[in-house]
């Protein structure tokens, strides 16, 4: 924005200071110069002369001239040096400003001293860089491992059209299908990457839902997929009415329970599905039987293509955002997600909402 040069506000600061101090003087002598010629007795005032009111002015305005005048000065030099110890701390929140605009992220004002307004201002940038330096880096990273993911079906493909270019005669149905894959792979990372951005936006309507009938629909529909890898998935739990979108909330819990049936025990592998109401939120929670994971793999798999150990080796490998979608979608629905492995193996995923009618956390 174009703005007009002005007064900085330390030399504004300074002559609010001075002109204070000038009209507490001016009052101050008006009140003496009053009492002087009303309360004083002429005795007094001219003890060897005949009383005149003319030399008392000749003797008083002078000296509170002189008084106004150093009054002044004192003020302005006095403001001057009060206003810039006043605004020390804006200056260093300045030079922090301007190095965030250039890039730095990583500096911090780390302010001194008491609790005051200037002080609770720079922790409160301090917090905002943090953020912002966590939250550009994650995006960094996110943007190489997307190219990365992106780049390896764009290069197989290149490789089998490089095949077939060069062997005219070769068979063209494994190829056909070997691209097929490839390309239902690409397009699966790529509405991901959509939908995580649409996500992170918040760009979507909000609307009642019953988490407890979102969890029955994901439910229903991959049970096949459980049949199929012999899985158990057990439902229970209460009404949980919530605010949100309803599609969003459908991939979310549909996401939770991929993973939860994808890795499990090889045989007899079960699922549990469970939703609960409390005063101010509710609560999805997915457990699955499964391998031992450590707490160290299980604090990673909320990033973007983060993988557990055997997500390549499987027919639903998955693009590595299934966890990053439900993290994302979670947060855009002022949520919390919680994951802890069990002693028993496998993964508790606990997701909190807040309830319908309740927008705080």
């Amino acid at each position: 924005m174009d703005r007009q040069p002005g007064l900085s506000v330390r030399l504004k600061l300074t002559l609010s200071y001075a002109g204070f101090l000038m009209v507490a003087g001016a009052l101050l002598l008006t009140v003496v110069w009053v009492f002087l010629l009303r309360y004083v007795p002429e005795e007094i005032r001219f003890p060897t002369a005949l009383p005149d009111r003319s030399a008392l002015q000749s003797a008083f305005v002078p000296k509170a001239l002189a008084a106004l005048a150093f009054l002044l000065a004192f003020g302005l030099a006095g403001g001057w040096i009060l206003a810039g110890g006043m605004l020390a701390p804006l200056n260093r929140i300045k030079h922090a400003t301007r190095l965030a605009a250039n890039g730095s992220l990583s500096h911090r004002i780390h302010l001194e001293g008491r609790e005051d307004e200037f002080r609770e201002l720079a922790d409160a940038f301090d917090t905002m860089l943090a953020r912002l330096e966590a939250h550009v880096a994650e995006q960094q990273r996110f943007a190489a491992n997307a190219s990365h993911e992106l780049r390896t079906p764009l290069a197989i493909t290149q490789a089998l059209l490089d095949v077939a270019r060069n062997d005219p005669g070769r068979n063209t149905d494994e190829l056909v299908e070997r691209l097929h894959f490839v390309n239902a792979r690409a397009i699966d990372l790529t509405e991901a990457l959509l939908l995580l951005s649409r996500a992170d936006q918040r760009s979507f309507a909000r609307e009642h839902v019953d988490l407890s009938l979102v969890a029955e629909e994901a439910t229903e529909t991959l049970l096949p997929l459980a049949e199929k890898r012999g899985v158990t998935i057990e439902t229970s739990g209460d009404i949980t009415p919530t605010i949100g979108s309803h599609a969003l909330l459908l991939q979310m819990t549909t996401n939770l329970l991929h993973n939860a049936i994808v890795h499990n025990l090889p045989e007899q592998g079960a699922v549990w599905v469970t939703t609960t109401v409390h005063p101010k939120g509710v609560v999805l929670t997915v457990v699955n039987s499964g391998e031992n994971l450590t707490p160290q793999l299980v604090s990673t798999l909320g990033e973007p293509f983060q993988r557990g150990s055997r997500r390549i080796r499987t027919d639903h490998a998955g693009v590595g955002l299934g966890l990053a979608i439900v993290k994302s979608i979670t947060q855009a629905h002022n949520g919390t997600l919680t994951l802890t492995p069990r002693a028993a193996g496998g993964l508790r995923v606990t997701v909190q909402l807040p309830a319908a009618g309740f927008t705080g956390r």
